[in-house]
């Protein structure tokens, strides 16, 4: 698993972060974005997941700290139907560009 630019141990100043995410393995046709969106809205983040070409989930999450990273902790699981072989993760600062988490693409 990769996790490049790890912000964990170091704040802004509201404890917003954003975290990109591809995931691989059987993670299509298993309602990995239906239920991510279920997930993310729960959790009160914003962004969006979307499947990508090759097979994988590519997905930008936002919010505080703790939700988001328990965001990626759901998606190296999935749901029930899902194989999930890999979560690579990018973690940056927030933007705040988005309102809501949606499906795209």
């Amino acid at each position: 698993m990769s996790d490049q630019g790890n912000l964990r141990g170091r704040d802004d100043d509201v404890g917003m972060v954003r975290v990109g995410l591809v995931v691989s393995g059987r993670v299509q046709g298993v309602f990995y974005r239906a239920t991510a969106l279920e997930t993310a809205q729960r959790l009160g983040l914003t962004g969006w997941v979307r499947n990508l070409p090759g097979g994988g989930v590519e997905a930008v999450a936002e919010g505080p700290r703790e939700a988001v990273e328990e965001f990626v902790e759901w998606c190296r699981q999935g749901p029930p139907a899902a194989r999930v072989e890999d979560v690579d993760t990018r973690w940056t600062e927030s933007t705040g560009e988005f309102s809501t988490f949606r499906v795209v693409g």
